[in-house]
């Protein structure tokens, strides 16, 4: 029973994982206001090795158009803003000198329906991930030994019901992200 337990759990953990990259992947996603988590994946050259944003500067949001990138270190400011824009996020930062400031613009109906289809995409790679988590319970499961059929069958019920449960969270992250996404 234990481990049969366990493996319940394991699958539980992989599939909230699956559900976590998810709201990861749709924080990257701009659906027209500023985040600072748009910037998450710029490197930036600092003294020859590539450093993560977050890790030299201060990225902000002063309004839901606008992003202000201030750096601890006021040398970084022509590094950060080449990292900026060879990172083809097609943002044009403007430095004044102290911080940079990106202008978020508003999005074309063709970049909505790109970003829409990006999203199913990595709902869908989210989906596949949890039913992957499914096939390897299922086989943990028969795998096992000294455990009644019956009671094998009612563990992959309780695998099935955890994997439909975490299916609709998906399909309502994803609904919720789109509705975001096509909101003018």
């Amino acid at each position: 029973m234990e481990e049969l337990d366990l493996i319940i759990d394991e699958a539980k953990s992989q599939m909230q994982k699956s559900l976590d990259h998810l709201d990861v992947a749709f924080g990257k996603l701009r659906a027209g206001k500023a985040n600072p988590a748009m910037l998450s994946t710029v490197k930036v050259d600092y003294y020859g090795s590539l450093t993560p944003l977050s890790q030299v500067a201060n990225v902000n949001t002063p309004d839901a158009m606008t992003l202000s990138v201030l750096p601890w270190e006021k040398n970084l400011i022509g590094e950060i803003e080449k990292a900026i824009v060879n990172s083809n996020l097609g943002f044009a930062p403007s430095n004044n000198g102290d911080m940079i400031i990106i202008s978020i613009p508003p999005l074309t109906e063709e970049r909505r329906k790109e970003l829409s289809k990006i999203a199913k995409a990595d709902a869908e790679n989210a989906k596949v991930s949890i039913r992957n988590a499914r096939k390897d319970a299922n086989n943990n499961l028969k795998n096992t030994k000294d455990i009644s059929e019956d009671m094998i069958k009612d563990y992959e019920g309780r695998v099935q019901n955890l994997t439909d449960k975490y299916i609709k969270l998906v399909d309502e992250a994803y609904a919720k992200k789109d509705a975001e996404i096509m909101k003018v």
